[in-house]
């Protein structure tokens, strides 16, 4: 899975687990059912699942009755948690090193990884305040295709 695709994969996983009310290991959901709601493989799903476990946002059990469920109620996972858990806005990117006696090439790295940790401040902060809970309230989808969703 590309990196760009870890943060909306990881949210709709935990806000399908919520919605399934998977919180014990008797309601775990499996990475074929997960999968084919998203829609992608199983696979990536149980590296996601693998990434979020080791938040601390969700369990797993492997083996033909395996899955994942949550460990914490959706209204308590905050967005912020989850982009985290996939390793913040790593999918931006980060500054080559510059060539040598370049002062363009010497300046650019430093430059761009202060403007990608001020990235990762604004929307850790931003997602701090949307929940699980609230991926899955009626007006946050969309009614038709190109409607602005309300956080």
């Amino acid at each position: 899975m590309s990196e760009s695709q870890r943060f909306p994969v990881a949210a709709h996983t935990l806000a399908y687990l919520a919605h399934r009310n998977a919180c014990s290991r008797e309601s775990a959901v499996s990475s074929s059912v997960l999968a084919a709601s998203i829609p992608t493989n199983p696979v990536v799903i149980r590296r996601m699942t693998t990434l979020l476990a080791k938040a601390g946002l969700v369990a797993t059990c492997s083996g033909a009755a395996g899955g994942a469920w949550l460990l914490k109620p959706p209204e308590e996972i905050l967005l912020n948690e989850v982009l985290r858990a996939v390793n913040g806005c790593a999918h931006l990117g980060s500054a080559p090193i510059g060539a040598e006696g370049c002062p363009v090439s010497q300046a650019i790295p430093r430059a761009i990884n202060t403007a990608m940790e001020l990235a990762n401040k604004a929307a850790s902060e931003a997602l701090s305040t949307v929940t699980v809970a609230d991926l899955l309230r009626p007006a946050a989808a969309p009614s038709c295709v190109g409607e602005k969703i309300p956080v």
